[in-house]
């Protein structure tokens, strides 16, 4: 790999783009670390996982730019878009990152608020008298 590569991850509201490049496993969300960034282990082991799928940990630096949503939904972002960037690098990749489930978009999004409604779907409290 000679050049850097980036891809697009998208989750619920939050859109993450990352830059993928030859490195020591230096990963740095919104110039964090990302450790700092996610303070939740859940979330390090949702960032880390492509990774961990291709077995690949200390390969890569990674430079993520990721807004919008909140912590759950941008660590998925990032999760999905850096198994993008590795399906980039090389095509090997892609079974692996595919049999986990990484590659495949969650389109699942928050109903939008209707008018005449408490929420999306709930109605307001029925009062008899």
């Amino acid at each position: 790999m000679e050049k850097q590569k980036n891809a697009v991850g998208r989750r619920k509201e939050a859109v993450a783009r990352v830059y993928l490049s030859k490195g020591t496993g230096i990963i740095t969300v919104n110039e964090k670390e990302y450790k700092a960034y996610f303070p939740i282990m859940y979330l390090q082991n949702q960032v880390e996982l492509p990774f961990k799928t291709i077995e690949a940990n200390d390969s890569f630096d990674i430079l993520v730019n990721v807004q919008g949503g909140g912590p759950k939904g941008q660590a998925e972002a990032i999760k999905m878009a850096i198994a993008r960037a590795l399906c980039l690098v090389t095509e090997e990749y892609r079974p692996a990152l595919k049999k986990a489930g990484l590659l495949t978009r969650d389109s699942r999004m928050v109903e939008r608020k209707k008018f005449g409604k408490a929420k999306a779907r709930r109605s307001f409290q029925f009062s008899k008298r």
